[in-house]
């Protein structure tokens, strides 16, 4: 996957929710997210295809069930994407700090 799909999947709060969910609850089956959420069943199987397009999420099936589970490794490419943009902000931060201190003499 592309990080493209990763961002695209990441830009829906009901989608990053049923993310929080898998990674601190575990492997769900998708009835059991969709109850969690103010919208009907097919919305949410929905946002777990869009999650498991994007690589976040795995799909299992168990009978008629399907269970759902992290997949965080698509994020590792985003953090080591975001990692120069934090460490500018650490350093604007750092710098504003500074002037702060200076205007306080």
């Amino acid at each position: 996957m592309t990080a493209d799909h990763v961002f695209t999947a990441l830009a829906s709060p009901a989608r990053r929710e049923l993310l929080r969910l898998l990674r601190e609850e575990g492997a769900q089956p998708a009835g059991r997210l969709a109850e969690r959420f103010d919208m009907s069943r097919p919305s949410v199987s929905e946002h777990l295809k869009v999650l498991k397009d994007a690589g976040l999420v795995a799909e299992t099936r168990h009978g008629r069930e399907r269970h759902y589970r992290l997949e965080a490794a698509p994020l590792l490419e985003i953090r080591d994407w975001l990692t120069p943009y934090e460490r500018f902000w650490r350093e604007k931060l750092a710098d504003l700090d500074s002037l702060l201190d200076s205007l306080d003499d």
